[in-house]
Order: structure tokens, then sequence, then C-alpha cells
């Protein structure tokens, strides 16, 4: 029976992650269209925030109670969401969902590189490196692609390629840093760090000025922080620690699928044929980097 649950909570856990955050980058493209990105991230976590901790504490999870523990949340909270979901979500400014997903994907691969890192880490198989040169010169073939037909600023394009770099960080940092309070406790911290910060710098950038709210940009900041944010990513944070990093980089290719798809049918994007050759080249080195972790022992 126990075997049973634990398995319906993996289930449960992957499918949120590939189904909702898949479908976050939609939302956040919509939201940005309309209202200032810095502070709209702010806002979205300020909500999402109160809510996960409430639901910890009926839960059962308590307040960490060390600084090493308060210090990794911190750091984390920095790394993976102030930096790299709010780089996203600043780029999707100009970067349609589409695209940006496929280049958030090279999360997968800055993860397998990490992890070789320090003297718990791993060496490189030939496998592993194939996927990592396949699934980077993807990426260099689609942003590429999207600055030589001036799709959206250079600086768009380095804030996607930075965002998955921390990301990954954050991550690895994580997992190999166990700490005494349990992952949604952790989760709701380092969403209310974010919604601090960013909400306290997009007022300073004089974002609300600018915060004039439409119906599809509030139900898209709504979904946002309830299913993006509270569902999402805490089952996200669950599962780095109850998978291994190949399970859990699954996603890099899942959710780009979901993405292109509802891009295409809800905000009518398209790729040209370099864009799509450099799609399957960044898929093919994800799942290349996958398939190795998987052959190693243990």
């Amino acid at each position: 029976m126990a075997s049973s649950a634990r398995s319906l909570q993996l289930v449960a856990a992957f499918a949120t992650v590939y189904l909702v955050w898949g479908s976050t980058y939609l939302a956040i493209r919509v939201g940005v269209a309309d209202l200032p990105p810095v502070l709209f991230a702010g806002v979205r976590f300020l909500i999402a925030a109160p809510l996960m901790l409430v639901y910890a504490w009926w839960r059962g999870a308590r307040l960490p109670r060390s600084a090493h523990d308060w210090a990794i949340i911190g750091l984390t909270a920095l790394m993976m969401l102030v930096g790299a979901n709010g780089l996203v979500t600043w780029a999707e400014t100009w970067v349609e969902s589409n695209q940006t997903a496929l280049i958030v994907a090279t999360s997968a691969l800055w993860m397998a590189w990490f992890g070789t890192w320090g003297a718990s880490g791993e060496r490189f198989s030939a496998l592993t490196l194939a996927g990592l040169l396949l699934g980077f010169g993807g990426v260099a073939l689609l942003v590429g692609a999207g600055l030589t037909r001036q799709l959206a600023p250079w600086y768009a394009y380095a804030a996607l390629l930075l965002s998955p770099v921390l990301w990954a960080g954050g991550s690895v940092l994580s997992r190999r840093n166990p700490l005494g309070c349990a992952p949604l406790m952790v989760a709701a911290l380092q969403m209310l760090i974010t919604g601090v910060i960013m909400t306290a710098l997009g007022l300073a950038l004089g974002d609300a000025a600018r915060w004039q709210p439409t119906f599809p940009s509030l139900s898209a900041l709504v979904y946002l922080a309830l299913f993006g944010s509270c569902l999402a990513y805490g089952a996200y944070f669950w599962l780095v620690h109850e998978v291994t990093p190949a399970q859990l980089g699954t996603y890099a290719y899942v959710n780009p699928a979901i993405a292109a798809l509802l891009g295409w049918w809800l905000l009518d994007e398209h790729m040209q044929p370099a864009q799509v050759l450099g799609t399957l080249i960044v898929l093919a080195g994800v799942a290349l980097v996958t398939v190795a972790a998987r052959r190693k022992p243990g």
C-alpha cells in the first residue's frame, strides 16, 4: 500500500510539472503583454507565498532552525526564482513563449554538467558529452535564427541563456544540501523572499505607474500564482529530493512540447525552418543526456 501511494504521488507530481509548467510560458507571455514584468513576477510570488506557507504549516512543516538552512533557502531563491524565473518573465516581453521554453530546456544540460563538479561529482560519459555538445549547438542555432531575423533584442536572448544556468545551479545546490525542514516550507519561503525582492525592485523601477491590468493579464497572474507557483513549483521541489536528476530532467523536453503546442494554438506562434531544426537538435541533446544518466550504475 505504501509503495502504491508513493507511485501515485510521483505520477501526480510529474504530471503537474509537465502540464502546468508547460503552460506557464504561455501565461507569462499573456501577462507581460499588459503588465510590467518585474512587478508582475513579484506580485505573482507575493500571492503564492502566503498560501504555500499556510498549507505547509497545516501539513506539519515548520520554519528552519539553523542558519545553514536559511542561507541555502535564500541563495536558491535568488538563483532559481529571482534570477532564473525573473529573467524568463522579463525576456518574454520580446521572445515568444515557444522559443523561451526551448531555450530554458537547456537547464537539463547544465544540470548534467554541474553534476560533475565537486568531490561528489560524476565523470562525463561519452554519451553525456555528445548530448551536451548537441544540445548547446541546437541552442546556438535557435538563438542565431532569432537574432538574424531580429525577432527579439540580443539582451532578451542573453537573459534566456543565463536563466537555465541559474536554475540548474540552484537545483544542484539544493539537492546537495538537504535541509532540516520540509520541501513545502522551503518552497514557500523561497517564494516569499522572491516576492519581496521582485516587488521592491519593480516599485523602484517605477512599475506601479505602468500597472494597468486587463482581464487576460490578471487571469494569467492568478493562474501563475496558484498553479505555476503553488502547485507546480511545490511538486518540482518535492521531486528534487525524491527522484534522480535523470528522471527529473525529463521535464526539460516535455515542457517545450506543451509550450509550443499552446503557443501555436492560442497565440498563433510559429517557427521558421532553422528554428525547428534547432528545436529538434536541442531536444535530441537533452534526450541523450537523460539516457546517459540512466545508464550509470546505482
